[in-house]
């Protein structure tokens, strides 16, 4: 070791141990000397450790120590803590020096103070004890006017005294008092008594009015009193004739009740209203009492006249009689006492009615009885229908006009407004929920009964009726479901979820997709001529394919002349793309159809049915430019209709290019088939042969190497049956191709089948799916039937007002048609 250097490196702060052995035993020579030198480190660290035990042992006992630091402390703490018990001890005596100098003060602030409460006490009692005396005089003279502002002082001196009544001379005082309160309340009782016995109130006025003042200032009970005296006086006649007499009491004669008591508050007004008060109302508590009284009369009234055993038991026209003169009447009291007017409620838009003091004051008797209102409109509602049923859809003064709506259908929206107006009048509770209910099972009377009547029509509807039909339940649509609106806000709140017309609007929505179809109907009928050409060509002898068909030119011809026909008179743009959808749905079913009935199909000849397809799908895409607002209609909805054109007609392709495989070598049709039928399905692919035309003989090794190939893993992605083919060649569909709604008209010379005319209905609104048309035999459906036809209706307008969401919004208010706010406003 090297001394300063050594003992320098051993302070560093990154000092390593290692490398200080590598820097001593640097050479293997050095090795030698470690014995030495561990024997030196080891004296090195003994010296260290006695060194650090010795300056330990100074530090802890010697002068300075920290032991000797801390007891210092703490006699230093005990010396501070005796100064502050000695400032303490001070300001305690401190303390009680001060109070006992200010002990006679403070006696003497107590001993003022009650001295002056004692002389303002005396004071008052003196008060009090004059004005007493003075009342006393004044109420044997009955001079009120000043009876009045001094009972009032007397009262308000007397509450000063309430707290000292244990002493005798104020109980007694007190009550003398009370004697004297009810001493001048007789007499003044006494006094309108006297007055109106004789008739003399009149003259009286003055005095009385006087006498109101000592009524009001004796408090509520006494104004009470009086007043309840009052109106018992001046109702007292009014019960002996109508409460006690059947005849005057009875609903014939509730007229009178009304004019009586206006002439009543005439007199009020003209002869009485100067005695009272003006804040007591009295002429608004008279006309309350009047009417609990009327209301109670009119309840036993009525409870009578149910229990009668003989003859009708009320009649509705009379209770509605009643009914409306009584709300006349709380309306005429509400304008007068309320002090603003009532708000309208002979409109529909008008329900923010705020309740008034007379609301149903009278009129409540006659709620429980309303049921029989109810049923006297649902009857007039059922001799309406067969009415509308058997009405001309146009007037005969009148032109047609593509945008107009049956006659019958304006007069059944007002009946409506005003039957829901009256019932609100009348009640917002379990009646008004009654008679949604009767307007809801009539809008679907309606919409079978009459809509869809008229779409039967023996020989087929024609044009301007199913325009009219389309018109009107897209008419209802809109308005049904603005009347739900308008009943809930008119509802009360705990009934409103009781309300749904949804149903409702769905099936004038399925009666709106029936017309379409409809429409879509007499496409299919001008266009039988070129199908039957069609079927009359022999697909199995063309030996090359030339141009188009002759009958796909005349097929396009007509389909365009009946569509330019139809879509110059619909009136709005989406049921326009909606018939142009259907048709093109109903072409391509139809072309399916007739492949059928065209077998055998020869490979040539499919291959000419491809190219006519590809030359209708052509002159289909212009089918929704013959609109007359086809200026109107966006790029992006031309753009889509031509891709549903596509999609429509593309349907038709796997069967044509499988057609157009030869039988042989037979490995070649069956891969065709599993590429463009893809399915598993045996009988399918017989129906395939069948309309090749191959031999019964080679079906039995075509459908066993069919067998083999599908069973195959590379073909597990093949689909159970084809839906293109899995309906070909039924019973059903074997027949000509057609649109076969049911019920839209005499198509075929088959009964109408109402049960399933839903059912056939939407799958022909879905598939364009062509059956047998049915005819109307009956003019009224069954009731199963009728149940049927509105299930079935209600989710045919689920599914076109689904199908047609893309057209803009649906069911918007018609342009010459108003909508149900705006012709109740």
């Amino acid at each position: 070791m090297n001394g300063a250097s050594e003992q320098s490196a051993l302070d560093t702060v990154d000092y390593d141990p290692i490398d200080h052995l590598n820097a001593i035993f640097s050479q293997p020579s050095t090795l030698s000397s470690i014995n030495e030198t561990s024997t030196a480190l080891e004296t090195r660290r003994d010296d260290l450790s006695t060194s650090i035990s010795e300056l330990v042992a100074k530090q802890a006992y010697g002068q300075d120590s920290s032991l000797q630091r801390m007891q210092s402390a703490k006699a230093e703490l005990a010396v501070l803590f005796r100064k502050i018990e000695s400032v303490r001890t001070r300001a305690l005596e401190t303390e009680k020096t001060i109070t006992s100098m200010t002990a006679d003060i403070k006696k003497l602030d107590g001993t003022k103070r009650n001295l002056t409460l004692s002389m303002t006490a005396l004071k008052r009692l003196q008060m009090l004890t004059t004005a007493y005396e003075q009342l006393r005089g004044l109420a044997k003279t009955r001079q009120y006017r000043e009876c009045g502002s001094l009972l009032q002082a007397v009262l308000q001196l007397m509450r000063h005294f309430n707290s000292y009544r244990s002493i005798d001379q104020i109980a007694t005082l007190s009550r003398n008092v009370a004697e004297l309160q009810r001493e001048l309340q007789e007499q003044v009782c006494e006094d309108f008594e006297i007055a109106f016995a004789k008739g003399e109130a009149a003259n009286k006025k003055v005095v009385l009015g006087e006498a109101c003042l000592v009524m009001d200032a004796l408090g509520d009970n006494a104004k009470s009193r009086l007043v309840t005296w009052y109106v018992n006086t001046q109702l007292r006649e009014y019960r002996q004739v109508f409460r006690g007499n059947d005849e005057a009491g009875s609903l014939d004669n509730i007229g009178r009740r009304y004019s009586w008591f206006k002439r009543m508050l005439k007199t009020y007004e003209d002869e009485h209203a100067g005695i009272f008060l003006t804040q007591w109302r009295v002429n608004e508590v008279l006309a309350n009492s009047f009417c609990e009284g009327t209301r109670d009369d009119f309840k036993g009234v009525l409870e009578r006249s149910m229990r009668k055993s003989d003859g009708p038991r009320i009649d509705v026209n009379l209770l509605l009689r009643c009914l409306q003169e009584t709300m006349d009447f709380e309306q005429s009291l509400e304008k007068k006492f309320a002090g603003e007017p009532r708000g309208s409620i002979d409109t529909l838009s008008s329900v923010e009615d705020k309740p008034q003091t007379f609301d149903r004051s009278i009129s409540e008797a006659f709620e429980p009885y309303l049921s029989l209102w109810v049923d006297s409109q649902s009857k007039q509602l059922m001799t309406m229908i067969p009415r509308y049923r058997n009405q001309p859809l146009i007037p005969a003064d009148e032109e047609f006009n593509p945008q107009a709506v049956i006659p019958s259908s304006i007069e059944l929206f007002h009946f409506y407004k005003t039957t829901l107006a009256q019932c609100a009048k009348l009640s917002t509770g379990e009646r008004l929920l009654d008679l949604s209910k009767v307007l809801a099972r009539y809008l679907d009377e309606y919409a079978q009964q009459v809509l869809l009547h008229f779409l039967q029509t023996p020989g087929g509807p024609s044009l301007q009726n199913i325009i009219l039909v389309l018109n009107t339940a897209d008419y209802w649509h809109t308005n049904t479901q603005q009347l739900e609106d308008n009943i809930k806000k008119r509802m009360d709140n705990e009934l409103v979820t009781k309300v749904d017309l949804s149903s409702q609007s769905d099936t004038f929505m399925g009666v709106a997709s029936a017309a379409v179809l409809a429409l879509v109907h007499r496409v299919e009928l001008d266009s039988e001529a070129s199908w039957r050409e069609m079927r009359n060509t022999n697909w199995s002898k063309m030996e090359s394919v030339g141009d188009q068909s002759s009958y796909v030119a005349e097929l396009l011809r007509h389909v365009n002349s009946q569509a330019t026909e139809i879509l110059a008179v619909v009136g709005k743009q989406q049921y326009a793309r909606a018939f142009c959808d259907n048709v093109v749905e109903n072409l391509a079913n139809t072309y399916i159809n007739n492949i059928v009935q065209c077998r055998p199909v020869s490979e040539v000849g499919a291959e000419q049915m491809l190219l006519d397809k590809y030359v209708l799908t052509k002159g289909l895409t212009s089918l929704l430019s013959l609109s007359p607002t086809a200026s109107t209609i966006s790029t992006t909805t031309q753009a889509n209709f031509t891709k549903r054109v596509n999609q429509s007609i593309a349907r038709l392709d796997p069967l044509l290019k499988t057609l157009q495989v030869r039988p042989f070598p037979p490995e070649g049709l069956v891969q065709a088939y599993l590429i463009h039928i893809a399915d598993r399905s045996d009988s399918n692919f017989r129906k395939i042969l069948d309309l090749k035309g191959v031999r019964k003989t080679d079906h039995a090794s075509l459908v066993e190497l069919f067998g083999l190939h599908r069973d195959s893993k590379s073909n597990d992605q093949l689909v159970p049956a084809s839906p293109l083919l899995t309906p070909l060649m039924s019973t059903s569909s074997i027949s000509s191709g057609g649109l076969g709604i049911s019920g839209i008209g005499p198509l075929g010379g088959q009964k109408f089948d109402a049960a399933g005319f839903g059912e056939k209905l939407f799958s022909a609104a879905r598939d364009g799916v062509s059956a047998a048309g049915e005819r109307v035999q009956s003019p009224l459906l069954s009731e199963d039937a009728k149940g049927a036809v509105e299930g079935n209706l209600k989710s045919i307008g689920k599914f076109f007002r689904r199908d047609m969401s893309g057209f803009g919004r649906f069911g918007g208010k018609r342009e010459g048609n108003s909508s149900i706010d705006e012709t109740i406003r």
